[in-house]
């Protein structure tokens, strides 16, 4: 019998992924996940979110709007974030594509589809290319429970991007 790590990879469409955090280059986790198992990184951005400061680490979250009016917390008021997190899109070797997807699952927090127990959801979703042309990519999304958490009392990056935001 497979354990829950084994069956996440069962079954899975073999894409590129779009990190936005901590697994940019520069970013803390970069050098031991990815550095030598990518063909291709190249900028990229996640149209339809709005990127959330956690713990050391980003959340995206889905929104249906281009820009939203976000309260910050301790702020009087709301500020406008855009609806768009910058971000690269990385494509493994497929010598590495299994061991990387694990690894990636384990490091966001993802036990599965649907599990109430995740961090992060791992959804297909369109990236749009610095060249405006568009794939269809793994994100690591906040998983449902996180996202109510984060609406409510999150800090949002505005511009959507972690390395501006002065974190790496």
């Amino acid at each position: 019998m497979s354990t829950p790590r084994e069956r996440t990879n069962d079954h899975v469409p073999v894409l590129p992924f779009f990190v936005y955090g901590t697994l940019r280059p520069g970013g803390h986790y970069h050098d031991r996940f990815l550095t030598g198992r990518t063909v291709r990184e190249e900028p990229a951005l996640l149209a339809g979110a709005l990127l959330y400061d956690g713990p050391g680490y980003p959340y995206a979250i889905e929104t249906t709007e281009t820009t939203e009016m976000t309260r910050v917390p301790g702020a009087p008021g709301t500020v406008e974030t855009s609806g768009t997190v910058v971000g690269e899109l990385v494509t493994p070797a497929p010598a590495y594509y299994g061991q990387l997807l694990a690894a990636l699952d384990e490091l966001e927090g993802f036990l599965g589809p649907g599990h109430p127990g995740n961090l992060y959801d791992r959804v297909v979703r369109d990236i749009r290319r610095a060249d405006s042309t568009t794939a269809a990519a793994w994100v690591y999304l906040a998983a449902p429970r996180v996202a109510r958490l984060l609406r409510a009392d999150g800090r949002p990056i505005p511009g959507g991007d972690w390395n501006r935001h002065g974190q790496r």
